[in-house]
């Protein structure tokens, strides 16, 4: 059984350190999603939870595709979604758009990708053991590298807001800003 982290028992020390603006900002965000996610159900939850998986060969792209292979590819994703009864959404390409994405389906606004990128950060800071093996760079460097605005998020980052999305169903939505 592989470890997981203990969110029952983890400190927020770097919480310490926020100003009480963003606490008061993460709190009032975390109350909205609260209403929100009381009230809108789990029909997507449910329309999927039956549906078996598509057979995937994951591809590894050493350079940018051509453009015959991207339009095959975004043809390919796209006849995936319509199976799921989904939609594509297209979010600015800003740099944010991984956190931008995950704020889309997370709380329904792409605009909240900073309070998206700051929890991922925080996730990734506080159980550092279960990531810092999968960055290929100093971890503080990598660390400080995503606090900025406008930097790429990454399979690091995607696996922290999963982990971080798992604590949020143990401890309901307002528990993804504490």
């Amino acid at each position: 059984m592989s470890e997981q982290p203990d969110y029952a028992h983890q400190g927020s020390s770097s919480s310490l350190g926020s100003s009480v603006q963003d606490i008061e900002d993460e709190v009032t965000i975390g109350s909205i999603l609260a209403d929100k996610n009381q009230n809108s159900g789990r029909s997507l939850g449910k329309r999927l939870s039956h549906l078996g998986s598509i057979p995937h060969t994951p591809r590894v792209n050493g350079e940018i595709p051509d453009i015959d292979d991207a339009t095959l590819d975004h043809e390919r994703l796209l006849e995936r979604l319509t199976t799921y009864g989904l939609a594509e959404m297209q979010v600015e390409g800003d740099g944010n758009c991984q956190f931008r994405a995950l704020a889309d389906q997370l709380f329904r606004n792409p605009d909240y990708h900073k309070h998206v990128r700051k929890a991922v950060v925080k996730q990734l800071k506080h159980f550092r053991k279960f990531y810092e093996s999968y960055v290929p760079m100093d971890y503080k460097t990598y660390l400080k590298n995503m606090k900025r605005t406008g930097e790429w998020g990454d399979h690091v980052t995607l696996q922290a807001a999963a982990d971080r999305v798992i604590k949020c169903s143990l401890f309901f939505l307002c528990s993804f800003f504490m």
